[in-house]
């Protein structure tokens, strides 16, 4: 597996290396042990898939709260999204700044998303869907989430969101601090 580090301390692109024959493609998805060498949280409290059948659906920017600050390892698996991870670590050098990339079925790439930043995607297709590596379980009392479209953020979203919940429309501005 290929771990690229970005602007956003502990966010990693992580591709798999594929191996090709006349098979089709083999390739690792995830692997712990190259997870730790690197200091990444490698446990797997759960697994989620979100189905999302219309283009420019949005969910998101979704954390939980400590101590139930959750790693997150997201895959697109159907269709093509616009993915962010943004840094809500008050001690970071990137706080309050964000990674942007579009994942695919196709590229076959993850977004590693350390405890202490918000998650949150834009579908690019219709029929779309995500799977997460979480590692930890989910405590609905410590879900915590902020705005998308958050002045404090500048995240340049591609599509005007044509559906997006009422909870994550309604997150107040952000105060800095989580």
């Amino acid at each position: 597996m290929i771990f690229t580090a970005t602007a956003v301390p502990g966010v990693f692109v992580v591709e798999p290396e594929s191996r090709e024959d006349e098979r089709g493609l083999f390739a690792r998805a995830f692997c712990a042990r190259e997870f730790a060498e690197r200091g990444l949280d490698a446990r797997v409290a759960q697994c989620s898939v979100s189905f999302n059948p219309r283009m420019a659906t949005l969910r998101g920017l979704h954390y939980q709260a400590a101590p139930h600050a959750e790693a997150k390892l997201v895959r697109c698996t159907r269709g093509e999204i616009f993915d962010v991870a943004l840094d809500l670590r008050p001690d970071s050098p990137a706080f309050q700044r964000h990674v942007a990339l579009t994942l695919s079925a196709d590229d076959r790439r993850a977004l590693y998303i350390p405890p202490g930043c918000a998650h949150g995607f834009e579908t690019l297709a219709d029929d779309c869907e995500v799977l997460y590596q979480i590692s930890e379980f989910h405590v609905p009392e410590a879900a915590r989430g902020v705005r998308w479209d958050d002045p404090a953020f500048a995240i340049p979203w591609p599509l005007a969101p044509a559906v997006i919940s009422e909870r994550d429309r309604s997150y107040p501005d952000f105060e800095g601090q989580p």
